[in-house]
């Protein structure tokens, strides 16, 4: 692998890492209702990771050959599929109720 596609995404993991732990810390433990990601603190946890993500590689000096610009690409995806799992899941509380029920 090329030297600056290995630093990209050593990077983009780094960036991840980082987001996760500092939401983990810092992530408020009382579940007030009409809080974002109260019910989902799994996903708001991911959203909020991504977020970082996405800010560090914007502000990254070097353009890494275009593979940056992917990165922050992927990451815009990832958010929106994320948007896109809570929506589904606000539609479709029966599906959830099965799947914890399971577990």
């Amino acid at each position: 692998m090329p030297k600056n596609v290995w630093l990209s995404a050593v990077a983009l993991s780094a960036a991840l890492i980082m987001g996760a732990s500092t939401i983990a810390i810092s992530q408020d433990k009382t579940d007030k209702p009409g809080m974002r990601g109260s019910r989902y603190p799994h996903l708001h946890a991911a959203e909020r990771a991504l977020q970082h993500a996405g800010n560090q590689l914007e502000k990254a000096a070097h353009h890494f050959g275009g593979h940056r610009a992917k990165a922050l690409g992927l990451v815009k995806q990832a958010e929106q599929e994320l948007r896109e799992a809570v929506a589904w899941a606000d539609a479709h509380p029966e599906e959830l109720k099965k799947s914890s029920q399971k577990q």
